[in-house]
């Protein structure tokens, strides 16, 4: 049989055996890794957005003003970990003396950590990498960003919408840009009724981090549970101070 190509190995269409069983040995460890390094980050708000603006840019200003506010509020700013709105976030946690958390990903062209970040992982893989932003948040900020913002608002707003999270607020910042995509959810989307008017709701739109902030901790108040901190293990050589793998 002949099989795709790509310069991944991972959508290659079928292999042998072992190389299947090789493949998703690899994909546990890398899962393994992350819950290892994330365990005792408390309670997150993930921040999406391109790697792309510099620290001149207005999109930049504004994620670290609204990383500063919910940093504050004392939630833990998760970003990608790498430059442009991800490193804009992780400073803006840092100037608060927030807890500051990066899911590096490996890519052919080099994206190296941010110097605002705590505690990081790299990945290999993004759906691993996805995985990690999503699981450990409370809230969801995008500002603008390519396609891979957009997979991320959409894959965050399809599991709530699917009822495989809860209720999380999703928050996106930088009006004039989304202007567009807020027009094609609410006149396409949901005059076609492929999505209900509901899901369309769960978006706020804004230019304020006040605002952005106040209405993450409003909706998240009742989800925040009060339980008792994991406690680290020794004989797993575990730590609550951040660390960088």
């Amino acid at each position: 049989m002949t099989q795709k190509r790509n310069g991944s190995g991972l959508a290659v269409g079928p292999g042998s055996r072992g190389e299947e069983l090789a493949r998703a040995l690899r994909f546990c460890v890398e899962f393994i890794r992350g819950f290892r390094a994330l365990h005792f980050v408390g309670p997150c708000v993930t921040i999406f957005g391109s790697a792309r603006f510099d620290e001149t840019h207005p999109y930049y200003a504004l994620a670290r003003e609204t990383a500063r506010q919910i940093g504050g509020a004392g939630f833990t700013i998760m970003t990608g970990g790498g430059p442009g709105i991800m490193e804009a976030a992780n400073r803006g946690a840092r100037d608060v003396g927030a807890c500051s958390v990066g899911c590096n990903i490996e890519l052919p062209r080099e994206q190296k950590p941010n110097p605002y970040l705590e505690n990081f992982i790299e990945f290999q893989h993004f759906f691993v990498r996805k995985l990690m932003l999503v699981k450990y948040s409370y809230a969801f900020v995008a500002l603008p960003g390519g396609f891979g913002t957009l997979d991320e608002v959409f894959e965050v707003a399809t599991l709530m919408q699917t009822r495989k999270i809860e209720n999380f607020p999703c928050v996106l910042m930088g009006v004039d840009y989304w202007a567009p995509l807020r027009e094609f959810v609410e006149r396409a989307m949901v005059a076609a009724g492929t999505i209900a008017r509901e899901d369309a709701a769960r978006l706020l739109f804004t230019d304020d981090p006040e605002e952005a902030a106040h209405w993450i901790a409003q909706r998240t108040r009742g989800l925040l549970e009060l339980r008792r901190p994991p406690r680290p293990l020794r004989i797993l050589g575990e730590r609550t101070t951040p660390q960088t793998r």
